[in-house]
């Protein structure tokens, strides 16, 4: 059966379910296509697991806009709890905070070393590569060589899978902008100063819903649809048809009862990775198009969600026990580990009450990066546990295999979108393509646009996106989102999305 709706929105993470409320806000009639037949968020999930609850991948809900901010307080109000931000890494067996505080790292790492990291330091200020094209280049040009060997290399090279030298320096100015070495020792001396200019790096606490990042994107599917909003799961779409002689779109797919299903709109939102959405649009892309697409790489993640006694002592009682940081980063180059999360530091409600008079537990996520179909994705799940089993004793987290009392395998394909040397070119070709042939086809979000964005810009490019739609034109470049900071992050006199950089 033919449909007829004004947009349709592909995927329901944060980006999706952010514009469609939005659209539904001004009345516009909006459907969301979700591939994933029992949650939404996308990445942003919160998976269950019996009572417990696993954060795929970790979300502060933290942004400079207050568009953001009132967004999220208006899908969970009391329900947002507000958290201390706590990270920290772990290298030679001694633990850094992070953000590095500089007085720390160098009473840690010895005499010595804190000489040649601070030399290094002082070279990469005064002699910095120009310009800065790699992850390698910018993290030394803040730095130090010392430093970036230390705390970054090792970390980096597990997350992507592939040498920092070639790496885009775009990662790098995204995920930890506004930070260095400089900053860092600001932030030692008088961290109010450096608090009330708000990096989003030093952010001290942050919000998170009780019971995971998931509650948030469910609870928001719940108000569209009492709006009028409509969302269906368990539908991957697999086609997009577009007809200039009606300027409508047909979104056609299978759904989870394996009937086909066709769906018409004047705008499409499309969230799904480039590399998906390029192949199946209809008149078929360019070949130049179809190989930028095809070009486009994604790593891929697995977390190990293990359920462990929350020991605040050790048995002889002494100090030591499980970590109560949000997550540590391992840089430890004998373990395949890149990250463990400790769920029960983000909220005590992802894990279960016990029983009057048990130990209590907590719930820790060991987390994988990892290409699919490598050695690590296609491991079966008893090795995987064993393998987490095996580095958590490894690293200390755990003092006895007896702590390790239950685990459970998670998969997510295309986590993060790789900025190597060649993706920034192929995005150009692809944004080109869609710009000059299909009418109505938007992109938004972290994997519609192969762009490494947190939870927050992501939501704006899907608000931003809606925004242009109900406006009849494109009066916010959504490009520039988490590129210049200024950009839709700056309160514009009201805390809010500046205003549109347009003549009228």
């Amino acid at each position: 059966m033919m449909q007829n709706t004004s947009v349709v929105i592909i995927g329901g993470g944060p980006a999706g379910l952010s514009a469609a409320l939005t659209l539904s806000d001004e009345k516009i009639p909006v459907t969301v296509f979700e591939a994933d037949p029992v949650y939404l968020g996308g990445i942003s999930r919160t998976v269950r697991h019996g009572d417990y609850l696993t954060d795929i991948g970790g979300h502060r809900f933290f942004s400079k806009s207050r568009d953001i901010e009132d967004f999220w307080s208006r899908i969970l109000g009391d329900d947002l709890l507000e958290r201390p931000r706590s990270s920290r890494i772990l290298y030679r067996g001694n633990l850094f905070s992070y953000p590095l505080r500089a007085f720390e790292v160098l009473r840690k790492i010895g005499y010595g070393e804190s000489f040649l990291c601070i030399a290094s330091y002082v070279k990469s200020h005064f002699i910095p590569v120009r310009p800065a094209k790699t992850f390698e280049d910018w993290v030394v040009n803040r730095f130090g060589k010392r430093l970036f060997q230390i705390f970054f290399k090792t970390y980096t090279e597990k997350v992507w899978g592939i040498p920092c030298d070639r790496i885009s320096a775009d990662w790098a100015a995204q995920r930890i902008n506004s930070l260095s070495l400089g900053v860092a020792i600001l932030n030692a001396l008088t961290p109010w100063r450096t608090r009330s200019r708000r990096v989003k790096t030093l952010v001290e606490s942050f919000r998170y819903p009780r019971k995971g990042p998931g509650m948030m994107w469910e609870s928001c599917a719940k108000k569209l649809m009492t709006a009028g909003g409509n969302v269906v799961m368990g539908s991957p779409v697999d086609r997009l048809v577009w007809d200039k002689n009606t300027s409508q779109w047909t979104i056609e797919g299978t759904n989870s009862h394996g009937a086909r299903f066709k769906h018409q709109a004047r705008h499409v939102i499309s969230t799904m990775p480039l590399c998906d959405l390029i192949p199946a649009l209809d008149p078929p892309a360019s070949e130049i198009a179809l190989a930028a697409a095809k070009g486009l790489r994604y790593r891929d993640f697995i977390t190990i969600s293990v359920v462990v006694p929350d020991l605040g002592k050790d048995d002889d009682g002494t100090g030591g026990g499980i970590f109560q940081e949000n997550w540590l980063y391992i840089h430890d180059p004998a373990v395949k580990v890149g990250r463990i999360q400790n769920y029960r530091s983000w909220s005590p409600e992802m894990v279960p009450a016990v029983s009057p008079g048990q130990p209590e537990r907590t719930f820790l996520g060991v987390e994988y990066f990892c290409f699919k179909g490598d050695g690590l994705w296609e491991s079966p799940d008893h090795e995987l546990i064993a393998l987490a089993k095996k580095e958590l004793l490894a690293t200390g987290i755990l003092k006895k295999p007896e702590h390790f009392l239950e685990a459970f395998v998670n998969r997510q394909e295309k986590a993060y979108p790789v900025y190597d040397e060649t993706y920034k070119d192929h995005v150009w070709s692809i944004r080109d393509e869609i710009a000059a042939r299909y009418p109505g086809l938007h992109v938004s979000g972290r994997n519609g646009m192969h762009k490494y964005n947190n939870q927050d810009h992501a939501m704006m490019t899907g608000i931003l996106t809606a925004k242009n739609i109900i406006a009849g034109q494109n009066l916010w470049d959504i490009w520039r989102v988490n590129q210049d900071a200024e950009y839709l992050e700056s309160p514009g006199g009201k805390g809010g999305l500046i205003d549109p950089p347009v003549e009228t």
